[in-house]
């Protein structure tokens, strides 16, 4: 199973909730790795080199918030899919902010996490549309999956660089936060469309005066080929 869909590390201190989530995953054809602490949660994701991470926040010791901003300080980038009890919008930003590509909440039916993790790894996997697009200062390749500012490498989330590669593929157009959500996490219904403002915010951050996002005030966003 896990040589057909990939392996998914399950990170989670509560033995009935991991269980579950072996068992729906493993059902779909993942193969699945369960640990239960942060730290040896982090040895395995270095070892196995995982496809993705489904990471509870609350461990033993390290907790799943430095699990992620060890792994992003590394320029490790395996998408990770927050699992917390903790429904608090901070709590959530923050989660995003450190690099997490996406945020479940308990309860939830084992059926959304394996929903949302396919989503992740559709995301992970497959250019859109041509594979380089250049807008203003910015070079993306989504066969490679990378970003240039001029000549200058900068490392993106999988959601972050998703995010940027939709809007250069559609200049000019302008999409709610509804919509990219739809677009860029695979799915619609989203509760809290302010995490999108969260994601633009760190793409602003990490692109500086090379950023092309436009924000249009009460409605979305969209990318401006002058690049300002």
């Amino acid at each position: 199973m896990a040589e057909s869909k990939g392996l998914v590390l399950v990170v989670e201190d509560e033995r009935n909730i991991a269980d579950l989530q072996r068992r729906y995953l493993s059902r779909e054809g993942f193969g699945v790795h369960v640990e239960t602490t942060g730290d040896a949660a982090l040895a395995a994701i270095r070892r196995m080199r995982p496809a993705a991470v489904v990471l509870d926040i609350a461990l033993p010791g390290m907790d799943g918030m430095e699990v992620c901003r060890r792994l992003r300080e590394e320029g490790d980038w395996t998408p990770v899919l927050f699992v917390t009890a903790r429904d608090e919008v901070t709590d959530r930003v923050l989660g995003l902010e450190l690099g997490g590509d996406d945020y479940l909440t308990k309860p939830f039916s084992p059926q959304e996490l394996v929903a949302r993790v396919k989503s992740l790894l559709r995301r992970a996997a497959g250019p859109l549309h041509d594979p380089v697009r250049r807008t203003g200062r910015l070079t993306l390749d989504t066969g490679r999956r990378t970003l240039h500012v001029d000549d200058r490498p900068v490392e993106l989330t999988t959601t972050e660089f998703n995010l940027l590669a939709f809007l250069m593929h559609h200049p000019g157009q302008v999409f709610t936060r509804e919509q990219l959500l739809a677009q860029v996490w695979g799915y619609a219904g989203y509760r809290d469309t302010r995490v999108m403002d969260v994601y633009v915010s760190q793409l602003r951050a990490k692109l500086g005066d090379a950023s092309p996002l436009r924000t249009v005030r009460g409605v979305g966003y969209s990318v401006s080929d002058a690049g300002r």
